[in-house]
């Protein structure tokens, strides 16, 4: 095996523990670990979409095996991506590089934002069901019996909002190459109250169908690098496995700092690519 060959995959492994510990999906950080290779943007996004898949079906799986699988949530939040993963993926395909550069940047400052309002969120939700138990103390497994508000909701209103949900997220996954998990996750906590583990279980299962949607405009516009995009896949599913069983043993606060400091770091890296791009 090669030693690029054998980067992706580390690539993919580092990527999947963060995606583990931070609870999202890796494309966010795979596409500028891709443009550092080497790739140009529209075919790094392109080929983020083959790991975002494979980890998704990874992740969705296990939580069929495990009896935990949100087939409902999960269809809304499809029915909407579906679609606008296309036209994401066709613009892409027309935008210039530095301006999608520009914009992912701006993508990934946006879901700093995301993680912080995901985080608030589920701390009142454990404050209204957990008044007892120390917030800093929880993770996600310990929220796991919370009881998702969306069956309060009339069903075809829950299924509207998620399907709105869907849509927002299934453009930028086509966009940029990401699964739209950071933006799914806080979203169905805001907008539907539900908790956070339903809510990811949820996005995971939509994210499977979202990225195949977007890979097949972009495959058919020969941006797929597809070897690199199954590697970052295999490296993710082993990473995030091991990210996953450390995220009890980390402080919430250190996580938080480190996911924001390695979120700026790359959309000053990014910008730079952009300017570059501009300039060329």
């Amino acid at each position: 095996m090669e030693i690029g060959q054998l980067l992706l995959i580390f690539l993919g492994l580092i990527t999947g523990i963060a995606s583990g510990v931070l609870g999202i999906g890796g494309g966010i950080l795979m596409v500028p670990g891709l443009l550092a290779w080497g790739l140009p943007i529209q075919q790094a996004s392109a080929t983020s979409l083959v790991a975002v898949f494979i980890n998704a079906l990874s992740g969705t799986v296990r939580n069929w095996r495990a009896g935990d699988s949100q087939p409902r949530g999960s269809l809304g939040l499809a029915i909407g991506g579906i679609s606008t993963a296309q036209l994401g993926a066709e613009v892409a395909t027309w935008v210039p590089a530095w301006a999608l550069a520009f914009s992912f940047a701006a993508l990934q400052l946006l879901t700093i934002y995301f993680m912080g309002l995901r985080r608030r969120l589920a701390q009142n939700l454990k404050g209204q069901d957990l008044e007892a138990q120390d917030l800093e103390a929880q993770d996600l497994e310990a929220q796991d019996h919370l009881t998702s508000k969306i069956d309060s909701i009339p069903p075809g209103r829950a299924m509207a909002i998620l399907i709105s949900i869907g849509l927002l997220a299934g453009f930028l996954s086509g966009l940029f190459g990401i699964g739209g998990g950071a933006v799914m996750v806080p979203l169905q906590m805001l907008l539907v109250g539900m908790a956070i583990k339903p809510a990811i279980r949820n996005s995971l299962g939509a994210i499977m169908f979202i990225a195949l949607s977007g890979l097949i405009r972009h495959s058919a516009a020969g941006n797929v690098f597809w070897l690199g995009g199954v590697l970052l896949g295999l490296g993710g599913m082993i990473g995030a496995q091991l990210g996953s069983r450390s995220l009890p043993k980390l402080p919430d606060s250190l996580v938080n700092v480190l996911f924001r400091l390695l979120l700026l770091a790359m959309a000053g890296y990014t910008v730079a690519r952009g300017i570059e791009g501009l300039r060329g």
